[in-house]
């Protein structure tokens, strides 16, 4: 029988952390799409992330919308607050409630600008504050984190793509 993980409270955060936390984990990807068209994907069409990102497998947003809770595959989950919502531009969202080990703090940035080959260019940074052992196997998985990420940016495209 799979052990379940314990639900628990993350420290706070604010925007800044995007930039100031121990560790970060910036990728980047081009896309062939304006960027409202892009940020309204993220933002307000949030049933539909598991059709892109497929380590998702739902979103949907919080009674008081001001959050949204994101399950995992593997049972993980995330209940997270929206500090920023400036369409065509940013999403960001801290994780405030995590069954995921090791976490203390987290942020996850998404910015937003025309890139120039027209489209988007989507920058997405995983701001962590965690153990040692968290850490580190972020690091080590940091050559997976960005091949699910450029992935998921080929599914978003190509979704979004008339």
């Amino acid at each position: 029988m799979a052990r379940q993980l314990s639900a628990r409270q993350l420290r706070p955060v604010e925007l800044d952390f995007a930039d100031t936390a121990p560790l970060r984990l910036p990728f980047t990807a081009d896309l062939g799409v304006a960027p409202a068209r892009v940020y309204t994907a993220l933002a307000d069409e949030l049933e539909a992330w598991p059709r892109w990102f497929t380590a998702v497998t739902e979103v949907r947003p919080t009674a008081a919308g001001k959050g949204r809770e994101v399950r995992l595959k593997g049972g993980g989950f995330f209940d997270e607050t929206v500090l920023a919502a400036h369409p065509g531009e940013r999403y960001t969202y801290r994780i405030d409630r995590t069954n995921a080990p090791g976490i203390r703090a987290m942020l996850e940035d998404w910015n937003l600008a025309p890139s120039p080959a027209g489209g988007t260019r989507v920058r997405w940074t995983m701001a962590v504050e965690g153990t040692p052992a968290l850490r580190a196997v972020l690091r080590l998985g940091r050559p997976g984190l960005g091949a699910s990420f450029r992935d998921a940016m080929r599914k978003l495209e190509h979704r979004l793509r008339p």
